[in-house]
């Protein structure tokens, strides 16, 4: 993962432990109602369902931490998928809560996606594209070096398990 991928992630993941301390810790307390623009009878009942929020938007955090320091041949996995759903919560939020959330929490999960596949190695979209005419399967390997390796002297290929 390139610097610009990961601190972007980590920035993504940063917001994200915010709205958790917001939404199940500070829902009712003025900081809480300030960011949500709840008045002090709406936090007091809604408690309950913004701790719930909170403990999902909890979730996300476990993912883009997991893509930032989990195992390194899963991390661009977890990295897609906790942004993919960030970026598709945003657009759900933005259209029926409010539009801050489209910039708040959208686009720097999207610019952080952006910045995950433009970190790949040209080689590895090189070897995807050459695997899927082969009508082979990038998780056939499991080692990046190989299958760089398998790009660069196709005479390595038969002892890769195909």
């Amino acid at each position: 993962m390139s610097t610009v991928a990961l601190v972007l992630t980590g920035l993504v993941a940063l917001i994200h432990v915010y709205i958790v301390l917001l939404e199940m810790l500070w829902w009712d307390t003025p900081r809480g109602r300030a960011a949500f623009g709840t008045s002090r009878e709406l936090a007091s009942q809604t408690k309950v369902l913004a701790a719930n929020q909170g403990l999902y938007n909890g979730f996300l955090v476990a993912g883009l931490l997991l893509a930032m320091v989990g195992p390194s041949e899963h991390r661009f996995a977890f990295a897609v998928f906790s942004l993919g759903c960030v970026i598709v919560a945003g657009l759900y939020g933005a259209a029926t809560a409010s539009r801050k959330i489209l910039f708040v929490q959208t686009v720097p999960a999207a610019l952080a996606l952006a910045a995950q596949f433009l970190a790949l190695p040209a080689d590895m979209h090189a070897y995807a594209c050459t695997q899927r005419l082969l009508g082979h399967h990038v998780a056939d390997f499991t080692d990046r070096a190989t299958q760089v390796d398998a790009i660069r002297h196709p005479a390595t290929r038969k002892n890769i398990p195909t």
